[in-house]
Parts: C-alpha cells; sequence; structure tokens
C-alpha cells in the first residue's frame, strides 16, 4: 500500500505531503483547489505521459514521489530489483520509494527506488500496485487479456477447481503446438533435409574411410620428425654407445671400463675406511646405470635400422591424407572425430523422418482431440461464472444510480484455440433495456464509467492482487442515497484493499477512515494550495462546508456529526 505522497509544484501545489494509511481515504476540497492533482500526481508515479503545462507558474520542475509497503515477495519487488533499485526490508514487508519529475520543458525522469530508471519501468510497477479510475483512458479492464483474467479470477474463487484445470489445458496446449509446429518444419523442410542427410552421408564415409585415432595427428608428427633426422640420430646413439662400452675410444678407455677401475682401486682399500667403501659402492651403481644405458643405445639404434625412406613416405601418406580431414572437419584429429560423432547421430535423425511425421501426426491429431474437451470444460466453467459476476455487479449498479445498467460479460468461442482456452471474453455495458451492450469505455461518462469499475471492483476485491485504488469522479451526477451507496462500497472495497478517493459528496467522504483536505489559498498575483490530515473536528468542520457551504454553522456541523454517526453504523450492520 502507499504510505506517504509527496508533491511539489504541481498544479497549484506548492508543497505538500499525504500521510495515508489503509481503509478509505478521502481527499476534498473546493473547486479549483487541486484536489485532481492528487491523482495527477499519482498517475506520473505511475507512468503516466508527463504534461508541462502541469508544473506550478514559475516553477522550474514539478514532482512527485511515494513511499510503499509492501509484503515480502511481493511481484514488484523482483521487477524493481532488476531496474537496479534499492529496496530496504525489515521484519514483515519491503519498502520502495517511486519518483518522477517533470520540467518546465516537458522533459520527465523516473527513480525507483533511489536509482534512475526508464518511465517505462514506472509503468510496469504501477501494473501491479495501483489502479486508478477516472477517465477512460485510464481503465483497468480495457484489454480483452485483462477481462479475460478478472473473469478467470472470479471462476477460481467460486470453482477452485477451475486454476489446475486452467493449467493442464496451457500444458497440453503447449505440447499440442509444440508438435504441430515441430510437424510442419519437418513438411515444409522435407527437401533441405534431405540435401543435408547427404551431404552428411558423404562426410561421415570420408571420415570413415580414413579411420583417424584419437591424438593420431600429433603422435605422427613425433614419428616424421625422427625419421626425417635418421641418420643423426643413428651416428649419435652408436657414438655413445662406444663411448660407455669400446676398449679403445678416441686413444682412451670407454666409460664402463673407467668407472669399472675406479671402483676397483677403492674396493682394495675399502675395508680400511667406510667412506672408500660406500664411494666403490655408489661407483658399482654407477656402472650398473651405465651398462643399462648402453644396452638401450643399441636397442635404439637396431630399432633405427628397420626404419627408412619407406616408412616415412608411408607416415607422411598418413599426415596427408589426415590433412584433408583437417581442413574440411576440425582443427585437430580429436575435433574431427567429434564433428563425425555428432553428425552420425543428426543423419540417424534426419534418416528417420517419415517415422518422425507420423508420429507427429498422431500425437497432434490426438492432443487436438484432448484439447477441444479441455476448452470446452474451461468454456463451461468461464460461462458459469460470467452470469453470476454480470448478476452480482448489475445489481451494485442499481444501487450506484445506474438502476436500468446492466454488466454484460460475453464469452464467445475465439477463431482458434490460444494458451489460454477457446474463448473471446467481453465486458460490455447496457447502459438500459433495449439498447445495444457497448464495450467499457464507450457511451459512458467519466462519472459512470468510475461507477461501473466501482461495482467490478466491488464484486473483484477479494480475488484482486492489486493493493491500491484510487477513484476520481466516481460520485459525478449524483447525491441523495446513491451517493450514500456509493461511500457504503467504497468502504466495503477498502476492507480488502487501500482506497483513495477523490470526492465533493459528504455522503462519501463520511465512510473515510482518514479524511484529507486541500486547502486554496490566493494573495497578491499567486494562488497555492495546501494539504491537511484533518482529525475529528476538522472532519466535522470539512463535512459542514461540503453540505452547506458553511463550516461554522451549528447546524450544518450538527448535520455533518449525524452522517459521520450514520456511515459507520451502516459500515458496522453491513460489515463495511
Amino acid at each position: 500500500m502507499i504510505e506517504e505522497i509527496r508533491i511539489r509544484d504541481l498544479g497549484v501545489i506548492a508543497e505538500a505531503t499525504l500521510t495515508l494509511g489503509p481503509g478509505l481515504s478521502v481527499v476534498s476540497g473546493e473547486t479549483g483547489a487541486g484536489k485532481t492533482m492528487v491523482v495527477t500526481a499519482v498517475g506520473l508515479l505511475l507512468g503516466a505521459r508527463s504534461d508541462a503545462g502541469a508544473v506550478r507558474t514559475g516553477a522550474k520542475s514539478a514532482a512527485a514521489e511515494a513511499t510503499l509497503r509492501l509484503p515480502p515477495g511481493h511481484r514488484s519487488l523482483e521487477r524493481a530489483a532488476d531496474a537496479g533499485a534499492d529496496v530496504e526490508e525489515y521484519d514483515g514487508g519491503a519498502e520502495l520509494l517511486l519518483a518522477r519529475t517533470v520540467g518546465a520543458d516537458g522533459r520527465s525522469r523516473a527513480h525507483v527506488g533511489g536509482r534512475q530508471a526508464p518511465v517505462g519501468v514506472l509503468a510496469e510497477l504501477g501494473e501491479q500496485l495501483v489502479v486508478v479510475h477516472g477517465q477512460s483512458d485510464q481503465i483497468r479492464l480495457k484489454s480483452a487479456g485483462a477481462q479475460r483474467d478478472a473473469l478467470d479470477r472470479f471462476a477460481a474463487d467460486s470453482q477452485p477447481e477451475f486454476p489446475s484445470e486452467l493449467e493442464q489445458y496451457r500444458q497440453l496446449f503447449r505440447r499440442w503446438q509444440d508438435a504441430r509446429l515441430e510437424l510442419e518444419e519437418l513438411k515444409n523442410t522435407g527437401r533441405e533435409r534431405v540435401r543435408e542427410a547427404q551431404s552428411l552421408r558423404l562426410a561421415v564415409a570420408e571420415i570413415d574411410a580414413v579411420d583417424p585415432q584419437p591424438g593420431e595427428d600429433d603422435a605422427l608428427k613425433v614419428v616424421s620428425i625422427r625419421l626425417s633426422n635418421l641418420e643423426q640420430l643413428r651416428l649419435a646413439a652408436q657414438q655413445s654407445h662406444e663411448a660407455l662400452i669400446a676398449e679403445d675410444f678416441g686413444g682412451t678407455s670407454d666409460a664402463t671400463t673407467l668407472v669399472d677401475t675406479a671402483k676397483r682401486q677403492l674396493d682394495n682399500v675399502a675395508e680400511h675406511d667406510e667412506e672408500l667403501k660406500s664411494a666403490a659402492a655408489q661407483l658399482a651403481e654407477v656402472g650398473y646405470l651405465l651398462a643399462d644405458i648402453a644396452t638401450g643405445l643399441a636397442s635404439y639404434s637396431a630399432s633405427l635400422d628397420s626404419e627408412g625412406p619407406g616408412r616415412l613416405a608411408e607416415v607422411e601418406d598418413r599426415r596427408g591424407a589426415l590433412a584433408v580431414l583437417l581442413r574440411k572437419y576440425g582443427n585437430s584429429v580429436d575435433e574431427v572425430i567429434g564433428w563425425a560423432d555428432t553428425a552420425r547421430l543428426r543423419l540417424t535423425e534426419l534418416q528417420d523422418d517419415s517415422g518422425r511425421i507420423e508420429a507427429l501426426e498422431r500425437e497432434v491429431q490426438d492432443a487436438a482431440g484432448e484439447l477441444a474437451k479441455r476448452a470446452a470444460g474451461l468454456s463451461a466453467a468461464r460461462t458459469a461464472a460470467a452470469a453470476e459476476l454480470s448478476n452480482r455487479v448489475s445489481t451494485e449498479l442499481k444501487a450506484l444510480a445506474m438502476p436500468d445498467a446492466n454488466l454484460v460479460i460475453d464469452v464467445a468461442p475465439a477463431s482458434q484455440p490460444g494458451l489460454h482456452g477457446a474463448d473471446d471474453v467481453a465486458f460490455l455495458l447496457q447502459p438500459h433495456a433495449g439498447a445495444a451492450p457497448r464495450p467499457l469505455g464507450k457511451g459512458a461518462s467519466g462519472g459512470e464509467l468510475s461507477r461501473v469499475m466501482l461495482a467490478i471492483e466491488v464484486v473483484l476485491a477479494a480475488v484482486d492482487p492489486v493493493p491500491t485504488f484510487v477513484f476520481d469522479e466516481v460520485d459525478a451526477g449524483v447525491g441523495g442515497k446513491a451517493a450514500v451507496e456509493i461511500g457504503r462500497r467504497l468502504a466495503m472495497l477498502a476492507r480488502h484493499v487501500q482506497v483513495l478517493v477523490v470526492t465533493h459528496l459528504p455522503q462519501v467522504a463520511a465512510f473515510a477512515d482518514q479524511h484529507i483536505r486541500v486547502i486554496k489559498t490566493s494573495g497578491a498575483g499567486f494562488t497555492s494550495s495546501d494539504v491537511t490530515l484533518l482529525d475529528e473536528d476538522g472532519r466535522v468542520r470539512e463535512l459542514a462546508r461540503m453540505l452547506a457551504g458553511q463550516e461554522d454553522s451549528a447546524t450544518a456541523q450538527a448535520h455533518a456529526r449525524e452522517l459521520l454517526e450514520d456511515a459507520r453504523t451502516t459500515r458496522s450492520l453491513r460489515g463495511a
């Protein structure tokens, strides 16, 4: 709900703060005092189009701010967070700040949670937070989708199984739609899929003919380098082998002989010194190691003798075959193998087109039959709910000075099924018997339209997720008992949601939980307005002014107190 609204330099209001609470709040004041600026401020905070003409004369800009208190997890908090808003959380709820400034040049800026945001974000949040009824372009239930959703909420309240049936229909619709789209794609792209299959078949055959092995390209590169340097490798191995074991190597003894000589010299005296004995043991290990190395070099030389130009040519031919695959299918042999595996899976899928088409045709046909049955069930439930909602709203209209008006809710077959069923839902207003029902907002005055929306909202209040409602012109053109009924119904609505009403009727204002007065002050060359939250005595004086234009009249004040008492009694007796 809205905890506070702050207004600066908007219309005739220089600066004002409205502290609101739960229940019904009314705003009253003399004609021209600036009551509608309160609604204008709310509209700006909901993303309405800005108007430079609304900026107070002489001011550089106008501003509207609001502090909202919301329950934890409210859907608007996530959208605000996505826009970068800072949301202050506390036990049992969260606080969100909205702000809008309009310059004298017409430029507008919006802030959500202290962060600048597009005006469109305010509009998105506004749809979830506040409903304004006043002018025809402010009708919440203007669109067919909004009217269908409202009827569905009402149906869910009176028919507990309806939400489950609607969700089952939606799941089935999505499966039917997915299968139908896949079937259409298979049929429409048949030639392209045949060409794709042929291309994949040739590519896989080419790869299979070469039969590349994981890591083979790197392994062959190593072999190629060795075979390309065969003579240098053989010579180095032989000379190293001779240096280790030959009896004469360049006029000197080989390494094995020298190590053995050194070992034997130490063995002769090892019994006299442990350190020399240890050195002799180490030389023995070196001798064994040199012998192993010499044996390995001999084996390496022998293996080189078995390889030659023929083997090198064979390796290069294999590398050339792999290079052809690398140019077409990947940067390495492993990537080529992975591509081939994926291609085989896709080829299997393409080759099964005929079987898949038959299966999809059966699935689409079966789902369509089941979908029609479920859609018929939804239509029956909506038709029953529409009759009940229409009767209840029409009853409310009769008490709101529209005795001959009826709300007609038309549930008609749609041209094709959709995600929400196979119905077109339309809310129509029949102003009197014999008149053709017309869409909401057409053929009704602003006051009549507000009363129609009040009647609808009163009936839907218990199932509506929006926490705050604002009404302007709801009491235009009525008085007497009808005004009392409007006030009582606003109070009934306020049992479920926060309601803010701009009114000029004392019968309506008497039902308020809190009463706000806009007071105009005129001076030399200027006019301004102030906003005041009235206490009990202030309410009596304001109601006296609204009743007789004489707020100091004892008679008028007595009548005002009687009006307040009657309103309280009516609310108590009728549960409003």
